[in-house]
């Protein structure tokens, strides 16, 4: 956790809507890398460009769901991490944080990256880099059908980062920021195990199917505001190319979403800056630290749930520790896991 003693109360932050050209295709790493700085690239002229017409004001960017590569596609793990995969710090970050001290911005982002601690793997990370450029927050999706999380090599990861590190929360001048990645959105313990930490803001970084009729994500969305009294940022992709899959498959409804659950901006189809509102930090505080029926933090016990969890065990952990598996290890995980629970009955 990061620490900063100033504090806006009011801005704008800005759910960028963007289109993710996927590396899949390219022949080798250095060709996914071109590829990737003509992202960061185009990138930083949109957003120059989003902050001239919204304001100076403007201090939070949220980009979308692996907005630098796409996802894999039938690649190997090894295949992808050369391809695809993040250095800690390398220069696509660079380059990023040169984005975000030129604007004296927040960048908030989601990328496949490497950890020199796991050599054999790659997690799902979302990360936040601050005006000076630094990263002020590293987040590893906890749970994914087909990417090695945390939770794959829990012991190890533990042992690496501690708990902090799992659910880390950036304190900054914007407010206590922290991530989740994609469908986590639908796991409500994640946001509450953050918010246990101090999240004021979650940054929701995804590429989801969007319509007119409310899916589970977007009740989703407005639940983690509801119940943690938090802002949700959520960038979706506007849509995906170079690969087989239909470009506006996951294409629109960035929004954002205050701590009450009004949805204060949203956008269509499309490349769009059009999702930016006000982020109030003054009036959410306030709220959380106002007596009433609302305030659903100040009335949350615990402890009436804490022994449930201990005693439960669905999908296991540490099934990727000093084990060589490949992509066909986590839907096998999976069904072992429905046919244990069926066994004993819970499902």
């Amino acid at each position: 956790m990061t620490a900063n003693t100033t504090t806006l109360n009011s801005y704008r932050a800005l759910a960028l809507q963007v289109t993710c050209y996927a590396v899949n295709q390219a022949r080798d790493r250095q060709e996914a890398r071109c590829l990737m700085q003509k992202t960061i690239e185009r990138l930083g002229q949109q957003i120059a460009a989003s902050i001239a017409f919204i304001g100076s004001d403007c201090r939070l960017i949220v980009l979308p769901e692996y907005f630098l590569t796409g996802f894999p596609m039938g690649e190997t793990f090894a295949v992808w991490a050369e391809k695809a995969c993040l250095e800690m710090r390398g220069a696509e970050y660079e380059s990023l944080s040169n984005i975000a001290q030129k604007l004296k911005i927040f960048i908030a982002g989601n990328a496949y990256e490497l950890d020199p601690n796991f050599p054999d793997l790659y997690f799902q990370t979302c990360f936040v880099i601050d005006p000076s450029g630094e990263v002020v927050l590293r987040y590893r999706r906890l749970n994914s059908m087909f990417t090695p999380t945390p939770h794959d090599v829990w012991d190890k990861y533990l042992d690496c980062y501690g708990l902090d590190g799992v659910f880390p929360v950036a304190k900054t001048e914007i407010g206590n920021l922290a991530a989740l990645a994609s469908e986590e959105i639908l796991y409500p313990e994640v946001a509450r195990c953050l918010t246990m930490r101090g999240a004021e803001i979650f940054l929701h970084s995804t590429s989801e199917v969007y319509g007119k009729e409310r899916a589970p994500k977007e009740a989703a969305k407005i639940c983690r505001a509801v119940e943690n009294i938090a802002y949700v940022v959520s960038a979706n992709t506007a849509g995906i190319v170079n690969t087989p899959i239909p470009q506006a498959s996951t294409d629109g409804g960035s929004k954002i979403i205050d701590y009450r659950g009004l949805v204060l901006a949203e956008t269509g189809a499309g490349e769009s800056m059009a999702a930016f509102a006000e982020i109030n930090l003054a009036a959410l505080r306030s709220d959380r630290r106002r007596p009433g029926l609302n305030n659903l933090l100040s009335r949350q016990r615990f402890e009436l749930y804490a022994d449930s969890y201990r005693q439960s065990n669905f999908y296991p952990a540490n099934t990727m520790l000093d084990k060589e598996v490949d992509r066909q290890h986590f839907i096998q995980t999976q069904q072992q896991t429905i046919e244990r629970l069926a066994k004993l009955g819970v499902i």
